[in-house]
């Protein structure tokens, strides 16, 4: 079995909140992350400003941006090409 890519993990995750999912334990478990992965992933994707993070009482929730639904487009756009080569 072969291991995700960080990008591959970004990609997932981003699908995931797009779904609907917004809290960070479900996020996990839907994507199957480790706690570590989820968190360095998350970071990543906030601070690149693909998703936005919101600060509740006692948790924080996230959701895609603009910029996010854009990347997740593109993503579909060019897997939808190569299949199409195929």
């Amino acid at each position: 079995m072969d291991r995700r890519s960080s990008l591959e993990m970004c990609f997932d995750v981003l699908e995931v909140i797009d779904k609907g999912t917004h809290k960070p334990s479900k996020i996990m478990f839907a994507t199957n992350l480790s706690y570590a992965s989820r968190c360095r992933t998350l970071e990543t994707l906030v601070n690149s400003d693909f998703i936005r993070e919101e600060k509740r009482k006692k948790s924080k929730r996230y959701y895609i941006t603009k910029k996010g639904k854009n990347a997740l487009l593109n993503r579909m756009k060019s897997l939808v090409g190569l299949l199409k080569a195929l």
